[in-house]
């Protein structure tokens, strides 16, 4: 089967790439072919030695979203270092054409390939001619703000400006991590908490934030993610009973009952807004009254969100978010 290939990092998959996806499916059925997306991990500059910024989305998580735009697979090239060697002949010859099967494949206007960086786009479109298939250069996407992009997202985590996340992504912005055993203090004081450790995405600032939780169940094949529960999250260094080294997240899941076992589960974190900041109290009574507090305004401001957006159907992940 021949292939339209989008090749990209598409991290955050935010609104400039959903863009490019639209234009790929369009693209790939006007000629008969699978709208596919190729990506790259570990992230090549990790690889190469450079300066890697935080993820928005995780591998798993980035299929995920691609593949419920209707991208027929998500195609992830492993980067390392004998494949950061190859020339940009071998990359389109070995890759492209007799990996994939490329028809049409769609790229930046500052796409390059091959070893350090030699071929650029007029590389690409020669090397189309010759092998048999199409090139096509995708404009980038602006808002009044500038050109969408990840680093403009990771800009946002970082203040904790939610609401331009979700108009750069058209998403509550998330974090994920596998339930571990904790120290179990919150169930001495009636709120248990699944704790997460720290997050491998990009962190907003400390905090307590109000909730949507999703369980996460991953395959090589799919992933299968299902809503949980709404709830109440801590993250930060906890300094009322010791400060921790590095930010973890723990949440308070209202529709749990305190026994489940959680232990070994992914939870996938949608972050609707936050209740306060991170606060050190004098004891475990003055923090467990302060939790009851936060419960309250964090029940409220996950149902005002599900009455304005609907619940958070993991087959549309995506909402509009309205001026």
């Amino acid at each position: 089967m021949k292939r339209a290939i989008a090749i990209g990092n598409f991290d955050g998959v935010h609104r400039g790439h959903r863009s490019v996806l639209e234009v790929t499916c369009g693209l790939a059925k006007e000629r008969g072919s699978d709208p596919v997306v190729l990506t790259f991990d570990p992230h090549p500059g990790a690889v190469l030695g450079r300066k890697t910024p935080a993820v928005l989305t995780p591998l798993w998580r980035k299929q995920d979203l691609v593949l419920s735009l209707g991208i027929a697979e998500c195609i992830v090239q492993r980067f390392d270092l004998d494949f950061a060697a190859l020339t940009p002949e071998a990359f389109v010859r070995s890759l492209l054409v007799e990996g994939l099967g490329a028809d049409l494949v769609l790229v930046g206007y500052d796409f390059r390939f091959g070893h350090k960086r030699q071929g650029d786009l007029a590389t690409l479109r020669d090397l189309g001619a010759r092998h048999g298939f199409a090139v096509q250069v995708h404009d980038q996407v602006a808002d009044a703000g500038g050109p969408l992009s990840s680093t403009r997202v990771r800009e946002a985590v970082a203040a904790g400006d939610l609401q331009q996340v979700r108009a750069l992504t058209g998403r509550d912005p998330a974090l994920s991590g596998v339930v571990q055993m904790g120290a179990q203090r919150g169930r001495t004081i009636g709120f248990p908490t699944a704790n997460l450790g720290t997050p491998e995405e990009a962190l907003p600032p400390n905090g307590v934030y109000a909730v949507v939780v999703d369980t996460v169940q991953s395959t090589r094949m799919s992933t299968v993610v299902t809503q949980l529960s709404a709830g109440v999250m801590n993250l930060g260094h906890r300094p009322t009973v010791g400060s921790d080294p590095q930010p973890t997240a723990e949440v308070h899941l209202f529709s749990v009952p305190p026994d489940a076992d959680l232990y070994g589960e992914r939870l996938l974190v949608h972050l609707v807004g936050k209740v306060r900041d991170e606060m050190k109290f004098p004891g475990l009574d003055a923090l467990s009254a302060q939790i009851a507090r936060d419960v309250v305004v964090a029940r409220e401001m996950t149902e005002t969100r599900t009455a304005a957006h609907g619940s958070y159907d993991r087959g549309q992940p995506f909402f509009e978010v309205k001026p």
